[in-house]
């Protein structure tokens, strides 16, 4: 009979996956992590029904089933390892041995498993703790169980020793860091004791549950500064696909746009660098809200400058309208920063541009450091149209105008603009 010290054991495994998957249903990493957990359960009470079978005699054909939750367990597990070090940046390392370390050990788990199932006998007599010890196994049982899950362990933790050398944030770090260690802990009691084996796979459980729980406080933190960077839809693509798919280089048709403040250079020349920080602190975070509420993503901070991509890295069908809602929204909210902070000596502005076309996004660095790079006409157009707009000015090309819907508030053909870098001239209209 099931001892209730396995299942309070196993009770826990699962209610730890049920809580991942419900903190984040919708992320494939947390899927993965959340079955494996809870398939961790299953096997503690599926492996410890099997051997009370044992014990009382031959084992009947269907216990030879009782292996699959264990499988799917060590499967999952290492799936989910492989989603992580999808969603931390390489730089210039290679990710491939890594990710072939993975794949490899899941082969293993899987022979294993077919070994399992063709002597289930051998399994539960020799092989588990309960029964056998580890100085009584024969050729047979080493080759057919101990090898394959040792060299799948191994490859596991391989694969995180190298994920680790790519230097992921301390969320991530810490995380990798107590499932390195809690892992084999749990497995462990496959082959110890029965008497202590549910000792040491709930220390195990207990050091992944704290690695979890500071990873998401360290996580919410850096999600709570993002999401003022980052529109929802991009964390979630993040989230759904990794860093690598969401970020993979493409051609799309987006909206940018471009402000800075006028004034500036002379405010930080003639204030103390405390108040200049103060500014840009409270510029920054207007832009940001307003960014939000379009769905935005800003690609750059440079001084009092902010480049906005609206339609980027996920497509969005009405970016010019969105674009130009933006930059009433920054020209509004921004205003009341540079009223506050400039005055007779100092007055302060800001000036946006817009402008629309086809970019190429995608990530380019080296070096372990990474950046999400813009590139295409509309990106230089919407730049050069923002340096030329006054105080309190919104800018936009013909394309945006063109594409958004009919404005109650219509712009006006402002100017032909001779810019840099651009061999015609460009029509601009003001807001």
């Amino acid at each position: 009979m099931l001892e209730t010290s396995y299942f309070i054991t196993a009770l826990v495994a699962v209610g730890m996956g049920w809580a991942f998957v419900r903190s984040d249903p919708d992320s494939a990493t947390s899927r993965a992590l959340s079955i494996g957990l809870a398939m961790i359960g299953g096997a503690i009470i599926a492996n410890n029904y099997a051997m009370d079978l044992a014990l009382s005699g031959p084992l009947p054909a269907w216990a030879r089933f009782l292996v699959i939750p264990e499988i799917i367990a060590f499967c999952a597990v290492f799936e989910w390892v492989l989603r992580v070090r999808m969603t931390i940046p390489s730089g210039e390392l290679r990710t491939r041995v890594g990710d072939k370390a993975l794949r490899v050990a899941q082969a293993l788990i899987i022979v294993y498993g077919i070994a399992a199932f063709l002597y289930p006998e051998v399994r539960m007599r020799e092989f588990f703790g309960g029964i056998g010890s580890p100085l009584d196994w024969s050729h047979q049982v080493f080759v057919l169980f101990a090898a394959p899950m040792v060299l799948a362990m191994l490859l596991w933790a391989g694969s995180i020793v190298l994920c680790l050398n790519r230097r992921p944030d301390p969320a991530e770090r810490v995380r990798l860091v107590a499932f390195l260690l809690a892992c084999p802990v749990i497995v462990a009691g496959i082959v110890i004791p029965r008497s202590i084996a549910p000792i040491t796979t709930t220390l195990g459980l207990i050091v992944m549950l704290v690695g979890a729980l500071r990873h998401a406080q360290l996580h919410g933190r850096r999600g709570l500064f993002m999401s003022r960077f980052l529109s929802p839809q991009v964390a979630s693509l993040v989230n759904t696909e990794g860093l690598r798919g969401a970020m993979r280089d493409t051609e799309q048709d987006l909206a940018v746009v471009c402000c800075d403040l006028r004034g500036f250079t002379r405010f930080a020349a003639a204030h103390a660098s405390e108040q200049v920080i103060d500014l840009l602190r409270e510029y920054y975070d207007a832009v940001g809200i307003a960014v939000a509420e379009v769905e935005g993503t800003i690609k750059d901070y440079a001084g009092d400058g902010v480049l906005v991509l609206i339609g980027a890295p996920v497509p969005i069908e009405d970016y010019p309208d969105r674009a130009l809602r933006l930059a009433r929204r920054i020209r509004e909210e921004v205003g009341i920063v540079t009223a506050k902070w400039g005055d007779e000596a100092t007055p302060l502005g800001v000036g946006v541009g817009v402008a629309s076309g086809p970019v190429t996004v995608g990530v380019v660095g080296g070096e372990g450091r990474l950046e999400y790079a813009a590139v295409g006409p509309a990106v230089n157009l919407a730049s050069r149209m923002c340096s030329q707009a006054s105080a309190g000015e919104v800018l936009s090309d013909s394309v945006t105008i063109a594409k958004a819907e009919p404005d109650p508030d219509p712009a006006r053909e402002s100017r032909s603009l001779t810019l840099k870098g651009f061999a015609e001239p460009v029509d601009a209209y003001a807001l």
